[in-house]
C-alpha cells in the first residue's frame, strides 16, 4: 500500500460515516476519469502502450490503494487458469470446465468473506464476480471460434474468437485488468475489447454520409466522449450523495430495532420501501460512475444513428434507474437491474444448456437459477429473495394473462379508459412486493430476514399465496370464460403462443411452464428407457403432476 494513503480519507470517513475502504473505492472510480482520458490519448497505432497503461493502473488500485496482494494472486490464478484451459482443451466440455473452475474458485472466496463478515471492507470478491463473467464468456467465445459459422447465432458470430485471433499475454492482461471496470464492472466480451484496442469498433458503415459521422479530435479515431462521460459522473455523484443521506435515515438497524415496532403497519412498510430505495442508490451511483469512465475511454461506444449522427454510448450500460423505480411488473424491474449480469446469464448459461434446435426449457431455467445463486454468494438472504421472486414471477404472469386483457380493447391493441388505473395498481403492487422481497438481500442473515418479514406480517408471501391459490382454483376458469365472452370472436393467445423469454437474473420467467416441461422430460426419458428394454411403468400425466406437487409441497398449475 502507498505510504499515508489512508490519511486523507480518515477525516472524510468520520464526517460521512462511510468506511475508509468505501471512500477509497469511490475515489478510485473518480480517479479513473482522468486516467481514462489519458488512456484514450495514447497512440492508436501502439496498442501495447494502452495495455501496459491499463495493467499499471490496475496494479496501483489493487496494491497501492487497497493492499490487495491476495487479490492479485486471486486474479492471477483465475485468469491464467482460464487462459490455459481455453488454449489447451478442445471440445464441447471446455467452456464448462472453465466455468466450473472459475465458479469453484470464487465460491471459496465468497465463503471466506461470509465468515469474516466485514461488509464495509473492500476485498477481491466484487472484482472476481466481474472477472468470472468476462472469463467464462471468453471460454465460450474461444469455443465458438472453433466451430462452423453455420452452428452459431448472430451474437455468437460477433463474439467468436477464431484460433488465429487468440490473444497474446499482454492483450489478455489488458482485457482482464481494464481499470475503469476492474472492481465492480461493467463486464464485457474480449472481442469488444479487441475492437476497441484496434479501433475497428469506431469504423463507420460503408456509404455513411460524412456529415453524420461522430465528431473526433485530430487524428484520433475514438469519437469525443467527454460530455456523455461528464453527465454520467455528475449523475453518479448525485446518486452517491442520495445514498449517504438516505442510508443515514433508512438502514438495517432501523428495521431491526425496537423503535421500528412503535410505528403503525403502513409506516413500517414505508420504511421497508425506503430501505430498498436507499440501498439501490448506492448501486446506481457506483455503476453509473464506472460506466462513465468506460465511456470516456471509448469502450462504451455503441455506434451512431446514420440519419441524425447521434452517438450511442450505452454498450456497457448496467443499470436503468428509472426503469427500476417506475417498473409496473416484475420483469421490467429485474431486466433494468444489473443488465450485464442478465446478458451473461442468458448467453453463457441459459442458451448454452439448451440443445441445438430446441427451445429453452426446465433444465435451462434450473441451470440459470443455480448459476445466478452461486454467483451472488451463499448468504441465506440471497436465497430467500430468489425463491420468493420466482413465485412473484408466477403471479405476475397469471395477472398479465388473465387480468390485464380486461383493460385492453378486445383485439388487445389499445388500452381502455381504465388501463391507467390498472397500471397504477400494478406499479404499487410491484414496488411493494419487491421492497419486501429484496429486504433479505440487504440484511443477509436468515433470522434477521425472517424477523423483518414478520414485522410486516409477511404481507407479500400472503399475497403471493392467495394469488397462486386463486389461479389454481375455478376462479381462473371463471376469468377465462368472462374474457372469452368479452373478446368474442377474437381469440386470445394461448400460453404456447406467448414469447418464451430468458430468466431475468436467473429467476425462472414462468415456473409453472418449467414444471410442465420437467414432467414432459421425465415422460420422454421413461419412454426411451422402455423402448430400450428396461422395465419401467409409465405414469399418467395426472400421476406425474401429483408426484411433482408432493415434491414441491404446492399445487402445480395446469396448462391453460
Amino acid at each position: 500500500m502507498l505510504p499515508y494513503i489512508n490519511a486523507p480519507f480518515g477525516a472524510l470517513s468520520r464526517a460521512t460515516g462511510a468506511s475508509i475502504d468505501e471512500l477509497k473505492l469511490i475515489a478510485s472510480f473518480l480517479l479513473s476519469y482522468p486516467l481514462a482520458a489519458a488512456l484514450k490519448r495514447l497512440p492508436d497505432a501502439k496498442p501495447w502502450q494502452k495495455n501496459a497503461f491499463i495493467v499499471g493502473v490496475a496494479m496501483i488500485y489493487l496494491v497501492g490503494l487497497f493492499d490487495l496482494w491476495d487479490g492479485v494472486r486471486t486474479i492471477l490464478y483465475s485468469s491464467v487458469g482460464t487462459y490455459l484451459i481455453a488454449y489447451y482443451i478442445d471440445g464441447d466440455l471446455m467452456p464448462w470446465i472453465g466455468f466450473a473452475f472459475l465458479m469453484g474458485h470464487m465460491s471459496i472466496n465468497h465463503l471466506e468473506r461470509q465468515f469474516i463478515n466485514s461488509p464495509s471492507t473492500v476485498d477481491i470478491t466484487g472484482a472476481q464476480m466481474v472477472l468470472l463473467m468476462k472469463l467464462s464468456s471468453f471460454c465460450w467465445n474461444v469455443h465458438d471460434g472453433r466451430l462452423k459459422q453455420d452452428n452459431l447465432n448472430d451474437y455468437q458470430k460477433s463474439m467468436a474468437i477464431k484460433p488465429e485471433d487468440f490473444p497474446g499475454a499482454l492483450d489478455y492482461a489488458g482485457f482482464v485488468l481494464f481499470f475503469p471496470s476492474l472492481m465492480i464492472g461493467p463486464a464485457f466480451d474480449y472481442n469488444d475489447y479487441r475492437r476497441w484496442l484496434e479501433t475497428t469498433m469506431f469504423d463507420a458503415p460503408p456509404g455513411t454520409d460524412p456529415t453524420k459521422l461522430p465528431p473526433k479530435r485530430g487524428q484520433r479515431r475514438i469519437p469525443r466522449s467527454g460530455t456523455p462521460a461528464a453527465w454520467k459522473a455528475a449523475s453518479g455523484l448525485i446518486w452517491i450523495f442520495a445514498f449517504l443521506k438516505l442510508s443515514a435515515w433508512y438502514n438495517c438497524d432501523l428495521v431491526l430495532g425496537k423503535e421500528y415496532m412503535r410505528y403503525g403497519f403502513l409506516r413500517r412498510v414505508w420504511h421497508l420501501q425506503m430501505l430498498g430505495v436507499a440501498t439501490r442508490t448506492k448501486y446506481y451511483g457506483v455503476w453509473t460512475l464506472t460506466e462513465g469512465a468506460c465511456i470516456l475511454s471509448g469502450l462504451g461506444y455503441n455506434g451512431f444513428d446514420p440519419k441524425t449522427g447521434k452517438v450511442r454510448w450505452d454498450r456497457l450500460e448496467n443499470i436503468n434507474a428509472w426503469g427500476v423505480e417506475s417498473a409496473q411488473n416484475s420483469r421490467a424491474y429485474l431486466e433494468n437491474w444489473n443488465k450485464n449480469t442478465n446478458n451473461w446469464l442468458r448467453y453463457s448459461v441459459y442458451l448454452r444448456v439448451t440443445p441445438k434446435g430446441k427451445k429453452p426449457g426446465f433444465r435451462a431455467s434450473l441451470a440459470t437459477f443455480v448459476a445466478s445463486a452461486f454467483w451472488h454468494g451463499f448468504h441465506p438472504g440471497y436465497y430467500l429473495t430468489f425463491i420468493l421472486a420466482a413465485f412473484i414471477q408466477t403471479v405476475a404472469k397469471n395477472f398479465r394473462r388473465h387480468v390485464r386483457p380486461f383493460f385492453l380493447t378486445p383485439d388487445g391493441t389499445k388500452p381502455t379508459a381504465l388501463k391507467p388505473y390498472y397500471d397504477f395498481a400494478s406499479y404499487v403492487a410491484t414496488q411493494l412486493a419487491f421492497c419486501f422481497t429484496t429486504a433479505p438481500f440487504v440484511i443477509l442473515s436468515f433470522p434477521d430476514s425472517i424477523k423483518v418479514w414478520a414485522r410486516v406480517y409477511f404481507y407479500c408471501i400472503l399475497g403471493v399465496a392467495i394469488s397462486i391459490g386463486f389461479f389454481a382454483s375455478p376462479g381462473k376458469a371463471w376469468l377465462n370464460q368472462r374474457l372469452n365472452k368479452r373478446n368474442h370472436p377474437r381469440v386470445r393467445r394461448t400460453r404456447s403462443q406467448e414469447e418464451i423469454s430468458h430468466p431475468s437474473l436467473g429467476l425462472p420467467s414462468d415456473p409453472g411452464r418449467d414444471v410442465d416441461e420437467a414432467a414432459e422430460e421425465i415422460k420422454q426419458e421413461i419412454e426411451t428407457r422402455r423402448r430400450r428394454g428396461s422395465k419401467v411403468t409409465m405414469p399418467t400425466g395426472q400421476e406425474l403432476r401429483k408426484i411433482l406437487e408432493d415434491k414441491l409441497d404446492r399445487q402445480v398449475p395446469a396448462k391453460s
